[in-house]
């Protein structure tokens, strides 16, 4: 009699860069001297307002179970953000708090799609999107977005479908190119994703990393159009928060019947000493310490864009938001794939770097990207390391 080990629905392809993180600490634990720039992070704590709110929650709480959708002052504290930010009407009851902006993702999954439902992301994108989906027994349909787009999704892509999806996931700033979408363009995919019946999922979770340069386009949130899309934020990014895993939807009110039911049954509630805790990170002390990471993301982002190309790595995303750099490496490999590479570079020099395959089922084997969250001098180090290790161009 077979025995079954595994769920059919299990076997999806794995986060890659986790493997990355592994063989890093491992060299570290040999060696020492591991430089990564290969974490989709901040290399900071949190700010000192959250961390001595912890430390007072921790006395005066009883961090317990708080409702399902997050404690009031926090949902009242996530409307504002949104209202001083963008400008748009946003009150407590559009906002769902999660466990962190994966499980936003699940919870909002399961209430909107049934399987075999098609959803449409973009090709390089974040892989939990596409991998998340296919578990759920979903249809991912990539759309292939290149340089003429900005590596974004347009509606003459959606045009081209054979049919409406049922959903359409976009990120602007997005991982790993770090580029953002047009405001006219986000309005327009919102437009259409009502006319055609889908869903618009907008990730905004590096909203607050962004760089004003030459080109680049401004923010802009798709609930300035639609309310009927659903927006994801998190304080993992910008607010410098991962390991708190504390999210956001805004939501729909048709949506949150559903979100509610399976939101109580599968988590029951989000961590509760991360929500008292984040209700600081939207104050002026907070914010001035996150826009000082700000300030510097932007001088190591000049860094690597300045600096690649001195060594031969010219094929560079335009990194308009975020903390990223995607790079095509595909003259380098000779014959390698980028994650044999990276694997070679960790090896040689301690230096990790992400590759491609994660985000791009189709070119990421000739791919990197690479994170610029930690210190304008780590940066300066991964170039040198970088520059002693590749051949002269």
């Amino acid at each position: 009699m077979d025995v079954r080990v595994e769920s059919q629905r299990s076997g999806i392809e794995t986060f890659h860069v986790m493997d990355v993180w592994k063989a890093a600490a491992e060299r570290q634990r040999t060696h020492g001297d591991v430089l990564s720039l290969a974490a989709g992070q901040p290399s900071t704590p949190a700010p000192a307002p959250v961390l001595r709110a912890a430390g007072l929650a921790i006395e005066a709480e009883l961090l317990g179970y708080t409702e399902t959708f997050g404690i009031l002052p926090l949902r009242e504290a996530i409307a504002g953000y949104h209202r001083d930010r963008y400008g748009i009407d946003v009150g407590p009851d559009d906002v769902v708090v999660t466990t962190g902006s994966s499980g936003a993702f699940t919870l909002l999954f399961l209430a909107a799609f049934d399987i075999g439902d098609t959803v449409v992301v973009a090709r390089p994108g974040y892989p939990a999107y596409r991998n998340t989906l296919a578990a759920l027994g979903c249809r991912v349909v990539e759309l292939d977005c290149g340089p003429q787009t900005r590596y974004q999704p347009t509606v003459a892509m959606l045009e081209e479908l054979d049919a409406p999806p049922a959903g359409v996931v976009v990120a602007s700033p997005a991982n790993p190119t770090g580029t953002m979408i047009e405001p006219s363009e986000l309005a327009a995919l919102a437009r259409w994703c009502d006319e055609h019946g889908s869903l618009l999922i907008s990730d905004e979770i590096y909203h607050g990393i962004e760089f004003s340069t030459p080109g680049s386009p401004a923010t802009s949130t798709a609930w300035a159009t639609s309310r009927e899309s659903v927006v994801i934020g998190s304080v993992s990014k910008y607010f410098s928060m991962t390991g708190w895993r504390l999210g956001w939807m805004l939501a729909p009110e048709s949506m949150r019947p559903a979100l509610q039911r399976l939101a109580s049954n599968m988590t029951v509630c989000p961590p509760s000493i991360s929500q008292f805790a984040a209700l600081e990170a939207f104050g002026t002390e907070a914010r001035t310490e996150l826009d000082s990471h700000v300030s510097r993301y932007a001088v190591n982002r000049d860094l690597l864009l300045e600096g690649l190309p001195d060594l031969g790595i010219t094929d560079l995303a335009p990194a308009d938001g975020a903390f990223y750099v995607y790079a095509d490496i595909t003259h380098l490999l000779d014959g390698e794939t980028s994650t044999a590479w990276c694997a070679r570079l960790l090896h040689d020099t301690g230096l990790a770097l992400a590759p491609g395959v994660d985000f791009d089922t189709v070119r990421g084997d000739g791919t990197v990207r690479l994170s610029f969250a930690g210190s304008t001098a780590d940066i300066t180090a991964a170039l040198d390391r970088l520059a002693g290790w590749l051949p002269v161009p």
